[in-house]
């Protein structure tokens, strides 16, 4: 099967940090070994993109960023032949993009890729050391992950999973982070069944947490936010309540809504201080602490030390998923019913409007996610 590839397309690119996004035309990229080539249909907006636009995290420039794509294989690059990938198959891409070879990554720990750090993550290129993106004239543009708020994206082999046609593709695109990530962490969390969980700010990796909590057997999902707005929707996504912890006092509650114990795991999914804390003060003897937001830049958050050794409390960061086995795992979650991923996408933007939706996700004004549909 062979499929037309235009010799350009759109991006949304971001050349300057706190200028925001202009879309331009680029060349479309093409597929070097071990990569696969998608046509866009949805990239989802996320709240890490903010750092990187508002530049609180560094990032080469000029960049195309977008980390959690849905589309169709239009290309395949060499090596990829016994992948079981095919061109023309409908897929989901992962923002943690393991490279497949490092010592992390051969003893399965894809979130700990050291390749995806130091050359993705610092340096905007894939693992030949160089991107894939180029203006007309030629000169370079980076990617964070496969730069997927575009018509086409590179993405590697490693990080794509195969979608049944009973999947939704637009809002799909948000099972490569926001759904994937909550996977992990819980996963990972050691979640028993019967046990209690709280989940600190619910946008929409928190949803996510909620109802991949629930169904991984929580008794208990106490949803945590200061937004009455972003908490009216958790009951529908396997929260068992929810706490303004604006207007009240979130300990308080917890303990009241637990017999006084706390939660056997708190979830944190913003990455500041404040929610840091609360996280912490939910927590029961012995519960884990489940941070997996990311701050913007260096941050430190306060750690009351006399009580995490004495009550025998645990903080285990989280960072995504094991992209090789959870995205498969996530995608087969939602083509099962047991991920609600459809309406956790309550915005749909058209590229050009693609600045609007991170403004609008900076002020607080995305409830759920949002995504870019390339369609509109």
């Amino acid at each position: 099967m062979s499929v037309q590839i235009p010799e350009t397309m759109r991006a949304a690119v971001l050349r300057e940090p706190g200028k925001g996004l202009r879309v331009e035309t680029l060349r479309t990229p093409r597929p070097n070994a071990d990569e696969v080539l998608i046509k866009v249909d949805a990239c989802g907006m996320c709240h890490s993109d903010l750092h990187v636009i508002g530049g609180a995290i560094a990032f080469p420039m000029p960049a195309v960023l977008g980390h959690e794509v849905a589309g169709t294989i239009v290309e395949l690059g060499q090596g990829t032949e016994h992948t079981g990938l095919a061109v023309g198959q409908r897929v989901a891409g992962a923002f943690l993009m393991p490279c497949g070879r490092c010592p992390a990554c051969a003893t399965g720990h894809d979130e700990l890729c050291g390749p995806f750090f130091d050359l993705n993550r610092l340096k905007g290129v894939l693992y030949d050391g160089t991107t894939r993106l180029a203006t007309p004239d030629g000169d370079p543009v980076y990617m964070y992950s496969m730069g997927g708020l575009a018509e086409y994206a590179v993405i590697p082999a490693t990080s794509v999973a195969p979608v049944p046609d009973e999947i939704d593709t637009v809002p799909s695109a948000i099972l490569g982070c926001a759904a994937m990530t909550a996977y992990g962490a819980v996963r990972r969390s050691g979640l028993q069944y019967g046990e209690t969980v709280a989940v600190v700010a619910v946008g929409g990796v928190g949803s996510n947490i909620c109802q991949i909590a629930a169904a991984m057997g929580a008794k208990q999902v106490i949803a945590i936010d200061v937004s009455d707005e972003k908490l009216a929707p958790v009951t529908g996504f396997g929260a068992t309540a929810t706490v303004n912890s604006a207007t009240s006092d979130a300990r308080e509650k917890v303990l009241e809504l637990t017999g006084g114990r706390g939660v056997d795991v708190a979830f944190e999914a913003l990455g500041i201080g404040p929610t840091w804390k609360t996280a912490l003060d939910v927590l029961s003897d012995g519960g884990r602490m489940v941070p997996i937001g990311l701050g913007a830049g260096v941050q430190t958050a306060e750690v009351e030390i006399n009580r995490t050794v004495r009550r025998s409390q645990s903080i285990l960061g989280s960072y995504g998923a094991r992209t090789r086995v959870d995205l498969p795992a996530v995608v087969d979650m939602a083509a099962r019913g047991e991920i609600n991923y459809k309406d956790l996408v309550t915005r749909r933007f058209s590229l050009e409007q693609a600045g609007e939706g991170y403004d609008l996700l900076r002020q607080g004004g995305i409830v759920g996610r949002a995504v870019v549909d390339m369609s509109l």
